[in-house]
């Protein structure tokens, strides 16, 4: 897989732009800085270098080798302190109790199987009152074209959002339908749905 993805990111323009994703800046009054955050499949850095601005720290991983390095280039031009971590996701030990807030942007590369392994490892390496901040697409999204995958199975609802993070306390689920701008990669009219939950205390 990271071999498709380091041909994707092969180009000089960044695929998903540089700035950060605007549901993750629309949530900006929930950070504070030094808390650790996860930013999982951060590709080429917009999100997880925008966070470590923010004051947390971020540790951003992602499996491309070709990402990660225009993700380091990202953080010196910004002056970002972050650490990032070349990783399988399926592979990765996502541990327990580990991080104050996850950011899971667009990471509907993931089929079923592996959605549910991610999901699980995201709801386990949260420290109880830890967030988790996650946008993605709904199966409408096939309908546009303007980003993801073209599988239906990969998309999110509410009710399988709502299912899979159910012990947790949902503060915002929202499904919509908006313009985003983020590089060539998401760009257009999406079919869009927020989350953020706290893990239980």
């Amino acid at each position: 897989m990271a071999s498709s993805w380091d041909e994707r990111y092969a180009s000089e323009d960044y695929l998903f732009g540089t700035e950060p994703n605007a549901f993750l800046v629309s949530q900006r009054d929930l950070l504070k800085p030094g808390m650790s955050c996860l930013a999982v499949a951060d590709g080429e850095g917009r999100n997880g270098v925008w966070l470590a601005q923010q004051g947390l720290q971020v540790l951003s991983v992602e499996a491309s080798a070709v990402a990660l390095e225009k993700a380091k280039k990202l953080a010196r031009q910004r002056g970002a302190s972050i650490e990032f971590e070349q990783a399988d996701l399926a592979q990765w030990q996502w541990g327990e109790n580990r991080f104050d807030l996850v950011a899971a942007i667009f990471i509907q590369f993931a089929p079923p199987a592996l959605r549910e392994q991610m999901f699980a490892g995201i709801k386990r390496c949260l420290k109880p009152g830890g967030l988790l901040l996650l946008q993605g697409y709904t199966p409408r999204q096939l309908e546009y074209k303007t980003g993801g995958p073209p599988l239906a199975e990969n998309m999110y609802t509410a009710d399988l959002l709502r299912n899979a993070f159910g012990e947790m306390e949902i503060i915002h689920l929202r499904e919509h339908d908006d313009h985003i701008g983020e590089g060539t990669g998401h760009s257009g009219m999406s079919a869009l749905i927020d989350l953020v939950a706290r893990k239980q205390i």
